[in-house]
């Protein structure tokens, strides 16, 4: 890998490290080393560090802020492509927006809700960025990203990029695509919103701000949502209802605010919060007969 990490680096492509912890870059602070750590400054370098990648024919994948993430404690092979600062362009044409995949979903939602443009209200407290909501169709409050996307500017596994419809990225609840069919990287959306009253907008968001703040426990680390929702059951109402809330292993920990966020508590390695997910799945099916998967994407090692 040292000959790779020097070529990428002789490259001038942006941030280069090997063996980079990724509990660095996850908001659950959990997670061993990537072999390769890279932050392209660029969409040009991005293509540039691809055809590295494919020359020397290693694994990779990318992340954005590191919410929805699991990291194994060993941590993952090959390469992480974080997508940041240098894929956090924003263009404002009317009511359509074309906005880079390393945008802050948040800062995004603010900035438009300001300039009197409607449909990013149910992002105002999903951490993240723009391309790892459109990876996963992020959404809350009724709404999600399949209900504003008109098209994704996407790059491939093999270099290749194309542009994908909302209908071919064949959004579904929290899936699209990219998780599974056609892997590949949200490089830049072009989302449509519409006008509406400012004022009304910016209320909405911070009406969520605080739902979220005053329901969800932000003030430690987590990954955010754990479960999917069982519909039509809830999971936080499921894990609620069977006494779980505060129960943990190690360092992982069920919130005592909400059932569906599992908490790193103090040192919580990947294996105890997979230890802790299997025990309620477990004690779920157990009491309910209702099976329950994960949401936050589990990857590495």
């Amino acid at each position: 890998m040292d000959a790779i990490v020097k070529e990428l680096q002789n490259l001038n492509i942006g941030k280069v490290k090997s063996n980079e912890p990724l509990l660095n870059h996850t908001t659950i602070k959990i997670g061993g080393p990537a072999d390769i750590f890279i932050e392209p400054s660029s969409v040009d370098n991005l293509k540039k560090v691809m055809s590295v990648i494919e020359k020397y024919g290693i694994k990779w994948r990318a992340i954005g802020r590191g919410s929805n993430l699991l990291v194994s404690d060993k941590g993952i092979e090959g390469a992480v492509i974080k997508l940041g600062s240098g894929l956090d362009h924003l263009e404002i044409n009317e009511t359509e927006i074309t906005v880079g995949g390393g945008y802050s979903l948040v800062s995004l939602a603010t900035s438009i809700s300001k300039k009197g443009l409607s449909g990013l209200e149910f992002a105002s407290g999903i951490p993240g960025s723009v391309g790892g909501a459109v990876y996963m169709n992020a959404g809350a409050h009724g709404s999600d990203i399949s209900k504003i996307l008109t098209k994704a500017h996407i790059l491939f596994d093999d270099g290749s990029m194309e542009w994908l419809t909302n209908e071919e990225m064949e959004f579904s609840y929290r899936t699209s695509i990219l998780q599974k069919k056609r892997p590949g990287i949200v490089i830049e959306a072009v989302f449509r919103l519409a006008l509406g009253d400012r004022t009304a907008i910016v209320a909405q968001m911070q009406k969520n701000k605080d739902y979220r703040k005053e329901t969800q426990p932000w003030n430690f680390p987590c990954a955010g949502s754990i479960f999917r929702n069982p519909l039509p059951n809830y999971a936080g109402k499921l894990i609620e209802d069977a006494g779980l809330k505060g129960y943990s292993i190690g360092g992982a920990k069920i919130s005592e605010m909400h059932g569906n966020f599992i908490v790193n508590a103090g040192n919580a390695t990947a294996e105890d919060v997979l230890s802790l997910i299997q025990y309620v799945k477990d004690t779920i099916f157990n009491r309910y007969q209702v099976n329950i998967e994960t949401e936050v994407e589990i990857i590495g090692r």
